[in-house]
C-alpha cells in the first residue's frame, strides 16, 4: 500500500491513476492521517432484460368467480 500527501497526490494525480488501474493499492493522507482511497472505477455487467419466464393464461383479464370476490370483501 503506497501512502502519499495531499500535495504529492495534486502533483502526481496522472502516474497515482495509473498505478491504481494496475492495481495498486494507493491511500492518500491529510497531516499523515490516511483519509481517502484511490480505486479504479469497475463498469458493472450488462443487465439482461427478460430473465423470468412466464405463461400469461388466456384468460388472465376475465371477471373473478363470486367466491373469489367475497374473499377480497
Amino acid at each position: 500500500m503506497k501512502q502519499v500527501n495531499i500535495q504529492q497526490a495534486k502533483t502526481h494525480l496522472s502516474d497515482l491513476i495509473q498505478r491504481s488501474e494496475q492495481g495498486e493499492d494507493i491511500v492518500i493522507a491529510r497531516a499523515g492521517k490516511a483519509v481517502v482511497r484511490l480505486v479504479p472505477v469497475h463498469e458493472p455487467p450488462p443487465r439482461q432484460f427478460g430473465g423470468m419466464t412466464f405463461d400469461v393464461p388466456d384468460d388472465f383479464d376475465s371477471p373473478l368467480p363470486e367466491e373469489e370476490l367475497a374473499a377480497w370483501e
